[in-house]
């Protein structure tokens, strides 16, 4: 199976990983003579731990997900988990398990996709799971238009239980560029609140830069906790993401 491969600690497996000091209650069979002749001690031969990869997945919920700036484009939520079944698709394909943040338990084998995308309307709300093993992987998709400490706190707490992961921050292409003129009011979604501009070019050179201003932090605390950040569109192709997000996921 693809999904069994070396974890980076010793455990059951067939490739050599290190050599130990004999300790008191280790078998006699596990003593490496050859290495052991070397010197006045014993030493152990271990292998490294071989297993599928347990990969938490998880889909930004909430108003702001489910809007799109034209009928032709997606909303941000139908694009992002497109993307986490499609993801899930080749998990589960080359033998790992597939969980999803709040929900008990892993899925795997090929026939377990469908279960998730009955499950999705069940996960949590947001990406936090005392229950995602640690060495696990995690991959989280949102906007992440959020004060940049909230996304801060999620990914530092799965960083402590050694989970490693990566952040896929999806948006609509005006949230982008503002391609908007004239006299605009927006409005909140899910919220009575609204800011009207009576000249939005006036302020998008301001809004662009704010907006790299927040991608930057978002990289910035990505990186800091060992994990990747990317950036995807909904009037790009998803296959691109996918792949890229593949790649991240691979042993090693």
């Amino acid at each position: 199976m693809q999904g069994v491969h070396g974890r980076r600690r010793p455990g059951q497996g067939d490739a050599f990983w290190q050599f130990r000091p004999y300790l008191p209650g280790d078998a006699a069979a596990r003593v490496d003579w050859r290495q052991s002749a070397k010197s006045d001690r014993l030493f152990v031969r271990e292998t490294e731990w071989e297993a599928a990869q347990t990969v938490a997945l998880w889909c930004q919920g909430g108003p702001g997900m489910d809007w799109r700036s034209g009928k032709e484009l997606p909303t941000k939520r139908v694009r992002a988990e497109l993307l986490l079944l499609a993801l899930s698709a080749l998990l589960l394909r080359g033998g790992e398990r597939v969980r999803l943040f709040g929900l008990p338990r892993a899925f795997a084998g090929r026939g377990a996709l469908r279960t998730i995308a009955q499950s999705l309307p069940a996960a949590a709300e947001v990406a936090e799971d005392g229950r995602i093993p640690r060495h696990a992987r995690a991959v989280l998709i949102g906007d992440f238009l959020a004060p940049l400490e909230e996304t801060r706190r999620v990914v530092a707490q799965l960083a402590a239980r050694a989970v490693r992961g990566h952040l896929l921050q999806v948006l609509d292409p005006a949230e982008e560029t503002l391609p908007f003129t004239g006299r605009v009011r927006f409005e909140a979604l899910g919220v009575a609140e609204h800011a009207l501009v009576p000249r939005v070019e006036g302020v998008r050179a301001l809004y662009e830069e704010r907006l790299a201003r927040h991608r930057d932090g978002l990289a910035a605390l990505a990186s800091a906790s060992g994990w990747s950040f990317a950036t995807h569109r909904t009037d790009q192709p998803p296959e691109a993401a996918l792949m890229a997000l593949h790649r991240r996921l691979a042993p090693g």
